[in-house]
Parts: structure tokens; C-alpha cells; sequence
């Protein structure tokens, strides 16, 4: 009976632990707050045992803050807080929770919600999906990508016809402030052949959110997912926003989606970007910017596009908000410089009443060449000479010091080009599926 006692006692033993996990619950890595600042919380006794951006929870007097572990020391880890709080004193306790994850599911769509995947629409609770994404998933690799091969119409006259767009394309919209480009954004995301429209608003106005849904998504939201961080809200949670869009729009490529991505901008991701880098001890190096910065816009970027072979694709478009209209700005630099293209929205051109007020001369498609034909890639360009022989010569005709007869060429342009100009002109409850060559043939045609 020796052998008997012996397993008795091992399920006893057995038994005890189990009741003792039960009553016990798993258990927490957890530090102590050692100093807190206005931009940061510094905790001991994580270093050896987490990562940079690993959540962890703060037990604040008044409930349960959350935080980014971005800096790591030997003896100490600096956090920033999702949100500002004035409730963590020295001495509270600190708990890992890994990394930043949501779990999307199909039936996100139309719905809104913040940065964290929070519902915010008032709609009730999220269903979570079985799989988790990080917010800080690497791009697929190069060589497992799906190539770009097809077109796809926007409804924008302006865009089809000069800078023609492809799935799984990155471009952005690049303006001031006030120019317009929320309502080209608007029009983009409520005509086209997508599945999915995924849309990003950072560091908007509350007012404009609301407006951005019910005024310019409509009846498109029924389609959409909206993640929204107002800028009134903290710097992480501005900077989290564009990776949970972006999450959002990997998961519906995984399901086979064709995703429109709309980002409203990504210059504010850089600003929230900014503040968290240099809370973390970063120095800036380019008119304030530190290094991370744009190593996190290329790793953002790079997410979207085509997905694998068995997957769907992302088409960006990321506007960008100009600086004091310089498009030499390390941010609006190097975000051209990701993209497969850019469209240059013009205040002398919305000063003017036109549009949308698209500066066809500055703005590019790299992946042009695959949505036009060979007659039509020919007569565009023919036609951007016209507008820029019209352009250059405009102040001098203005002043009476540049006569157009005997130059043929500067003769035709001066007729065509303000009708070409009018016949981009667009309201945005005029986007509807056309033959852009065509209506600009007929509106030249016209007035012969």
C-alpha cells in the first residue's frame, strides 16, 4: 500500500495548489513610483523584467491609470502616462500588463473608438476578435509583398486625371492649415471601390470629428472604422491613435480587404511623437525633432500598402499639415520621401474659389504609369506643359509686358487652360463614378 499513500498524496498536494492559485489569482509584476513629473513617472524594480512599450497600470487614488514604458535604466524605468494625471504620489504600486494590443473583429465596422480601442460612439461594447495586434507591428517583409498593378478611381477629377491612384498606393495630401483638405479627404473616403474605409483623426477639434462623421462620411461610415483622439488628449494617446488605425487596417487586410486608410495627420503623430521622445531624454536634432521620430513615421508608413499573396492591401492616403505653408519641413521632407506620391493642395488656388484646389504642376502619382494608358499618360503631360507656360507667363501677361501673338503654343494655352481649370472644379456632392479623360474632352470641346 506504500505506492497508494504515495499518489494520495500527490493528489492532495495537487488539490491544495490548485485551490491556493484559485484563491491566490495570477500573479503581477509590480514596481514602486519613485518620482513623479509633469511628463513622466519614473519606477523601480521593472528594469530586468520588461520591455519598451509595455503597458503598465498605476492604482492612482481615485482608480487605475495606464502608461508607456519608454525609457529603461538600470535601476528605473520612465513611463508616460496614457492620460495626465494628478492622482500617483511616491510610493504607489506599478503592474506589467505587456505589450499594446487590440482585437479587432468584422464587426467593428461602423463603429467608433479611441486610441486604446475603447468604444466611444455610445454604441455598447466592442465583440474582440480571437487574434491580437499590436499597435507596434512590424511591416511585412519586402519580398512577401503583393506587387501594385491595378488602378482605382476616386471620383476626384483633379486626382484621376494627374495623379492617379492604385490599390495598395501610400500618398499623401500635403496643405496648410484651412486650405481644404478635410473635405478632399471626404470626398476620397466616400467614393471608391474599397471593402473597408479605416479612418484616423489625431489631434482634431471635437467639433471637427463630429462633423468629419456626420457631414463628410454619411452614409459611408455604415463601412468604416473611426478612430478618433481629440487634441485635447494626452501626447500618447495622440501618438497610439495612427498605430491602432493602422491595426485596425491589417486586420481587415488579413481578411482579404481592399482598405482605404485615411490618416488626418500624420504631422500630428510626429508632434506626439516629439513630446514622448524627448520626455524619454532624446535630444532634438532637426528644428526640435529628435531621431525616433522618423524612424517611427517609416515604420508606421511602411505598414501600409499590398499585404501577402493570400492577403488584401491597404491604400494610405496621410494628410499633412504644412507648417507656415513650408513644404521643406523635416516632417512634410521625409514623409515625401516614404510616399509613393504627394498632392499639393494651393492656397492661391482656394483664395482663387477653386475647388478642390489641387496644384496639378506639384503634385505626383510614382505609380502613375500603371493606372493611365500610354495615350492618356501622353496627353497629360502635354497638358501639364500647357499649364506651366501659362503659369510662368501669367504676371507678365497681367502687366501687359508678354504678348501671345506669333507663340502658338502660349496662344492655345492661354484659351485652354482656363477651361481645363474649370473643369476640375468639384463640390464634394459631385463625386460620382465618370470617365474623367472623357468629361475633360467634352468640356474642351464645348466651347471650340
Amino acid at each position: 500500500m506504500p505506492h497508494a499513500q504515495h499518489l494520495n498524496a500527490l493528489d492532495q498536494i495537487s488539490a491544495s495548489l490548485a485551490a491556493l492559485d484559485t484563491e491566490i489569482g495570477p500573479v503581477k509584476l509590480s514596481g514602486k513610483v519613485t518620482q513623479v513629473s509633469a511628463e513622466a513617472i519614473k519606477v523601480s524594480g521593472l528594469s530586468k523584467l520588461v520591455c519598451l512599450g509595455d503597458l503598465v497600470e498605476f492604482e492612482g487614488r481615485t482608480g487605475i491609470r495606464q502608461g508607456e514604458i519608454i525609457r529603461l535604466d538600470e535601476k528605473d524605468v520612465v513611463i508616460k502616462p496614457l492620460e495626465r494625471v494628478t492622482d500617483i504620489g511616491i510610493g504607489n504600486t506599478a503592474s506589467v500588463m505587456g505589450g499594446l494590443a487590440i482585437h479587432p473583429d468584422m464587426s467593428w465596422r461602423g463603429r467608433i473608438i479611441n486610441a486604446l480601442g475603447q468604444p466611444i460612439d455610445g454604441a455598447g461594447q466592442l465583440v474582440h476578435g480571437v487574434e491580437a495586434f499590436l499597435l507596434d507591428r512590424a511591416p511585412p517583409p519586402a519580398m512577401n509583398r503583393s506587387k501594385i498593378t491595378d488602378g482605382v478611381k476616386t471620383g476626384v477629377r483633379a486626382i484621376d486625371l494627374f495623379t492617379p491612384l492604385c490599390v495598395g498606393q501610400r500618398v499623401g495630401i500635403f496643405a496648410g492649415s484651412g486650405v481644404g483638405k478635410s473635405t478632399l479627404l471626404g470626398m476620397l473616403a466616400g467614393f471608391g471601390d474599397f471593402d473597408t474605409v479605416v479612418v484616423g483623426l489625431v489631434g482634431e477639434r471635437g467639433r471637427e470629428v463630429r462633423e468629419f462623421i456626420d457631414d463628410i462620411l454619411g452614409e459611408t461610415l455604415a463601412s468604416s472604422v473611426v478612430i478618433a483622439s481629440t487634441g485635447d488628449e494626452s501626447a500618447m494617446q495622440r501618438r497610439l491613435a495612427p498605430k491602432t488605425a493602422m491595426s485596425v487596417a491589417e486586420y481587415f487586410r488579413a481578411q482579404g480587404h481592399k482598405v482605404l486608410l485615411i490618416l488626418d495627420s500624420a504631422t500630428r503623430f510626429a508632434h506626439a511623437a516629439r513630446d514622448v521622445a524627448l520626455a524619454a531624454g532624446e535630444p532634438p536634432v532637426a528644428r526640435g525633432y529628435p531621431p525616433s521620430v522618423f524612424a517611427d513615421l517609416a515604420r508606421l508608413i511602411e505598414r501600409a500598402g499590398p499585404g501577402h499573396s493570400d492577403e488584401g492591401s491597404i491604400t494610405g492616403i496621410f494628410s499633412v499639415l504644412v507648417d507656415g505653408d513650408d513644404h521643406n519641413d523635416p516632417v512634410s521632407d521625409t514623409i515625401r520621401g516614404l510616399l509613393d506620391g504627394h498632392i499639393v493642395l494651393d492656397r492661391q488656388i482656394a483664395d482663387a474659389g477653386r475647388y478642390p484646389p489641387v496644384n496639378v504642376l506639384k503634385s505626383t502619382s510614382r505609380l502613375a504609369g500603371r493606372a493611365w494608358t500610354k495615350e492618356q499618360q501622353e496627353l497629360i503631360h502635354r497638358i501639364k506643359g500647357l499649364i506651366a507656360q501659362y503659369e510662368d507667363t501669367k504676371d507678365l501677361r497681367m502687366m501687359g509686358g508678354f504678348q501671345t501673338a506669333g507663340d502658338d503654343m502660349l496662344e492655345k494655352a492661354c484659351r485652354l487652360v482656363p477651361k481645363i481649370y474649370e473643369a476640375l472644379r468639384q463640390n464634394p456632392d459631385q463625386v460620382l463614378p465618370a470617365d474623367p479623360f472623357g468629361e475633360l474632352a467634352q468640356a474642351l470641346a464645348a466651347d471650340r
